[in-house]
């Protein structure tokens, strides 16, 4: 049999409900995988042709694989041999119907029933049912379906895409139609769901900056990124720049992200469990502790010594954007490491900012954000499950936080700390409780669906997870593609051409050394020691070389690392370390990236 691949056809040998003449241009190429025993399958097995023959069926390519629920599945199993024997006489439509017809308990004497009423050569029938080419037909669409990643049935693919929207008529022909709205759609979904995404925005805004800072309009974007916006009620005012609105407003969203992904993995993730936790917390700390150590040496006895957090951070989203790109070359358990190494250094990177890098202190402003804190922590005791009294709480919070001298992005974390959690719902249950929703409303007067009953679906939908993950699945893409770009933007303006820039300047120089140097030694000498003495535990999947690659990856600071760089300089200083932090991380991508390259096995160097 001809090996599918997960969106072509084989029209030779493909089975279709809806074909198109061979000299159609216009087509849409459906592949539906179906198990003739599924519930879903016979629910909706109308409404895909009903919308494939509203767009037009001579320019549709409808083709049918089958996939069983499993080999001990005997009645889904018979039931699509049956439908394939049927296909060997041109006469598969025909037994679709009648295996649809009935209900889904097949057996071998059911199925050579419906042949013979369809008044199928019975002999030839019986010997294609279990013939090895049907044998081998099933296997094949097996395959194409572990291929094309399918879990669950119904799947249906358009053009070689998963169709993930409503199984309802209009829905599917729009998406087999495809209009303007529809394209749109499906190509922003995929570029927000591709894993370097995130970086590949934030590089775009950094060019931006640079560009329009080199090509004469530096004086331009000065102005706009210090100009003032203000908030004013009666004769009160608060003002900050639109640069300080970004990084201590804006970022603080980011920050209530990071600390509710720190949370989760705290509670239930890679950092709940302390024999997993181990290595990724004990390379964080070694990344962390060694950069600070060869900034501070090299800026001893400066004014600049202060810095000696910005080598320390790393930026997730680069880091995991340049591990997804390089596919099979990174094993799973080295991006899981990297994944909760990264959370622990962002927990490390909270932990400086809000000590070392505020301004002044203001103890009223103090006490009261200290008091709104309490009160939320109250809420997370008293299992105040809703997000929007954390919400408003919040924004006080990150006012008076602010006022107080401390980091203001410190609120969004103290706020992701107190949104309460509690363990995901029984899934039987809460699909039980959908189920029951939708029978009571089909057998309704109605041909749609009430509002009373769209709010027991959303509740249980809700429930299904913890308030602080519908808080960030909400926020994410606000913050990957606005917040993230608008920081690097806004901070990384640098006049290149005719600066005074020198790598050898102490704090140029403890910047780029801290994430070239300090980072992947770090990280590479205390997982050893941890690994060797048996405080912890290594996959086998990975390799030495491959953690000296992460520990390249972890220096790229980007984001962080600029953050508080912003917040531990000014003026010239600011720039030059700005700059070092690009030139660090570019160099530390591209190294790390080499180095995993070369270290993985040579299969996966091949995939």
């Amino acid at each position: 049999m001809a090996d599918i691949e997960r969106s072509g056809f084989d029209a030779g040998r493909d089975i279709f409900l809806l074909q198109s003449e061979p000299t159609t241009r216009t087509r849409a190429k459906l592949v539906w995988y179906i198990d003739f025993t599924g519930i879903t399958t016979r629910r909706v097995r109308d409404l895909l042709v009903r919308a494939a023959e509203r767009f037009a069926p001579q320019k549709t390519d409808l083709a049918v694989r089958f996939l069983p629920s499993g080999a001990a599945d005997l009645n889904a199993e018979i039931a699509a041999r049956a439908a394939i024997a049927a296909h060997q006489q041109g006469r598969f439509i025909e037994m679709y119907r009648a295996l649809f017809s009935r209900p889904p308990r097949y057996s071998e004497a059911l199925v050579i029933a419906l042949a013979e009423s369809l008044e199928l050569n019975m002999d030839q029938f019986r010997a294609d049912l279990h013939s090895d080419d049907t044998t081998d037909r099933l296997a094949d669409d097996r395959n194409s379906a572990q291929r094309a990643g399918v879990h669950h049935m119904p799947t249906l693919f358009i053009d070689g895409r998963e169709y993930d929207g409503a199984w309802d008529e209009t829905s599917l022909a729009e998406a087999i139609e495809k209009p303007l709205g529809v394209r749109l759609q499906r190509a922003t979904s995929e570029f927000f769901h591709w894993a370097a995404s995130a970086g590949f925005v934030l590089v775009l805004a950094t060019l931006a900056a640079l560009i329009l800072s080199n090509i004469g309009w530096h004086d331009a974007y000065e102005e706009l990124r210090t100009t003032y916006l203000k908030i004013s009620f009666g004769d009160a005012m608060f003002k900050m720049s639109l640069e300080h609105w970004i990084n201590d407003c804006l970022m603080a969203l980011f920050f209530l992200l990071v600390g509710i992904e720190i949370k989760r993995e705290m509670v239930d993730g890679e950092l709940s469990d302390m024999s997993r936790a181990m290595l990724p917390i004990m390379g964080a700390i070694g990344g962390m502790i060694v950069p600070a150590g060869i900034y501070v040496a090299i800026n001893w006895g400066q004014d600049t010594a202060h810095g000696w957090g910005v080598p320390m951070a790393t930026d997730i989203a680069f880091t995991l954007g340049i591990m997804a790109l390089l596919g099979k070359r990174v094993p799973t358990s080295l991006k899981i490491f990297v994944s909760a190494l990264a959370i622990a250094d962002d927990l490390g990177a909270i932990l400086v900012i809000a000590i070392f890098y505020g301004h002044g202190f203001e103890m009223d402003a103090f006490l009261i954000a200290v008091a709104i804190f309490a009160v939320m922590m109250g809420l997370n005791r008293g299992r105040v499950y809703a997000r929007v009294p954390y919400i408003i709480l919040g924004v006080f919070l990150w006012y008076f936080v602010y006022q107080s001298g401390l980091h203001a992005t410190l609120a969004g974390v103290l706020t992701a700390l107190a949104i309460p959690s509690r363990r995901s719902a029984n899934m039987e249950g809460v699909a039980a409780q959908a189920a029951a929703v939708f029978d009571a409303e089909i057998q309704g007067p109605n041909a749609t669906i009430g509002h009373g009953a769209l709010v027991r679906l959303q509740s249980a939908i809700d429930r299904l997870r913890d308030p602080g993950f519908h808080l960030q699945h909400a926020l994410e893409n606000w913050s990957n593609f606005m917040i993230l770009p608008l920081f690097a933007f806004f901070n990384t303006g640098i006049l290149i051409i005719g600066s005074t820039f020198s790598p050898m300047a102490p704090e140029a120089l403890g910047v780029m050394a801290g994430l070239l140097i300090g980072k992947p030694l770090g990280i590479f000498l205390i997982v050893w020691i941890a690994v060797k003495t048996g405080i912890a535990k290594m996959s086998p999947e990975i390799n030495w070389a491959q953690i000296i690659g992460a520990g390249f990856l972890a220096g790229v600071g980007f984001t962080m690392s600029i953050f508080i760089g912003s917040a531990a300089f000014t003026g010239t200083q600011l720039e030059s370390v700005k700059l070092s932090i690009l030139i660090a991380s570019t160099l530390a991508a591209v190294l790390g990236s080499i180095i995993l390259i070369l270290a993985a096995p040579r299969g996966a160097n091949q995939s």
